[in-house]
């Protein structure tokens, strides 16, 4: 029991790490692209802003779960 527990608590903390890193790298990258990404998608929708960050969330969740696993 005290290994199913430690892997648990392995796969949360390594979870969590992950969605930090994933948000702090989404921030970013919003920061680096001129204007308001979230108004561009929301307000405007501006397909292409909305494509761009879909791509970005991919490509940063294949890279934190190749660097985590």
């Amino acid at each position: 029991m005290d290994t199913f527990m430690q892997n648990l608590i392995n796969t949360a903390v390594y979870g969590l790490i992950g969605v930090v890193m994933f948000i702090v790298a989404f921030v970013i990258i919003d920061v680096l692209t001129p204007g308001k990404l979230w108004d561009e998608i929301g307000t405007k929708q501006n397909t292409s802003a909305a494509i761009l960050m879909g791509s970005v969330a991919i490509a940063l969740g294949i890279i934190i779960a190749a660097a985590i696993h």
